[in-house]
């Protein structure tokens, strides 16, 4: 068992930490506070080959394995998680094209998107649907060489300023229901911005509802055989999920790093509070949670590498990363005491982030059902 990243990727993740701190950080609270898209931060790093993680060098992209990602969107969220969110939500958007998208397709989208800095939405959940692709309402149909859309998206991040929507859709009745994907343009006549959500955290990742009516779709531009939406579906949220762990553990270790330096900087009673035996043990379950979480989330990374099935260890990863991170986030507020929740201090955001990242790509309770169905073969 090997636990050290190569020289390689420790390089990419000391060159995104220091990005972190010189682009993200220092305007962290002003995009939670207006919650503003960081288009201009998507864009850095755009130039600097890490908005486009997964997608191969022959295409623009930045060609890197699962497990660097991670590792990237780990660094990414110590400084906000809402611009780590953003990526990730573009990076499971264009996971479908890269693994089943033709030769054309790749051609024509992918190096447009990572040389021009396009932005791709995955556009899969339905209000009363979630993320059960066995309820989407959202329909399609076959004419001539197009297929029609019809029907509305909810909750779909990066929606309002995206380019290129991921589209899931259903065709027939219910016995021999099809769920299939598409490439949508935005510009599209029918495609339909409707609402931006207003969220407790993660205010930088821009969160929408779309609507589609009678929006043509060249047939070209379906991504995969009819009916491998299910299984396009699965394969980018086992990859959601992992970063999603990862933006977790990045969360976490900000927020303890915060917590740290408050009680070193903090004197009360003639010495710093870190003195005080209940705050050392705090911050000791914080750093043995952050270190189980990257754990569990580096392993569910290298698994998806190695093209073994990762979704029981995807969704663990997932469920552990972010319920520490909401913990560590709250107990961090707990050290700080009154400041805690002042806008003064930044760890009242990792408190309202890490509520929302638990509900980001699948709440706790949908994980912890993918998990016993691995156990009961569900």
């Amino acid at each position: 068992m090997d636990f050290k990243l190569s020289e390689e990727q420790e390089a990419i993740k000391k060159m995104v930490r220091d990005f972190t701190v010189k682009e993200i950080a220092p305007v962290a609270a002003a995009i939670d506070e207006t919650e503003r898209f960081p288009g201009e931060i998507f864009k850095k790093l755009n130039a600097l080959g890490l908005a486009n993680l997964t997608v191969p060098e022959a295409y623009g992209g930045a060609g890197i394995d699962t497990l660097t990602a991670a590792a990237v969107i780990e660094e990414l969220a110590c400084g906000c998680a809402g611009v780590a969110a953003s990526v990730i939500g573009h990076a499971v958007a264009l996971h479908p094209l890269i693994c089943a998208g033709t030769g054309p397709q790749k051609e024509k989208y992918l190096p447009l998107i990572c040389t021009q800095g396009k932005l791709v939405s995955f556009a899969l959940k339905e209000r009363e649907a979630g993320s059960n692709l066995a309820a989407l309402a959202a329909c399609y149909g076959r004419d001539g060489d197009n297929y029609v859309l019809n029907g509305a998206k909810a909750f779909i991040n990066n929606a309002a300023y995206a380019d290129y929507l991921v589209v899931f859709a259903a065709s027939g009745g219910e016995e021999n229901k099809k769920v299939s994907a598409f490439t949508v343009d935005c510009r599209s006549p029918g495609v339909t911005i409707e609402k931006t959500e207003k969220k407790l955290g993660l205010r930088a990742v821009n969160t929408a509802k779309i609507s589609f009516k009678n929006v043509r779709v060249p047939a070209g531009d379906r991504v995969g055989e009819e009916g491998d939406g299910m299984a396009l579906s699965a394969q980018a949220s086992d990859l959601a999920r992992v970063l999603a762990g990862a933006a977790g553990v990045g969360l976490a270790r900000a927020a303890m790093a915060e917590a740290v330096k408050y009680a070193r900087e903090r004197v009360q009673f003639g010495k710093p509070i870190a003195a005080n035996q209940a705050i050392q043990f705090m911050l000791a379950e914080m750093a043995a949670g952050i270190e189980a979480a990257k754990l569990l989330v580096y392993q569910a990374a290298w698994l998806l590498d190695q093209g073994f099935p990762c979704t029981g260890q995807s969704a663990m990863a997932k469920l552990v990363a972010t319920e520490a991170a909401m913990r560590i986030a709250t107990d961090a507020v707990q050290v700080l005491g009154g400041y805690g929740y002042s806008r003064e201090y930044p760890v009242e955001k990792y408190m309202r982030d890490a509520k929302t990242l638990q509900l980001f790509e699948g709440g706790g309770f949908a994980q912890r059902a993918l998990i016993a169905g691995g156990l009961f073969n569900l």
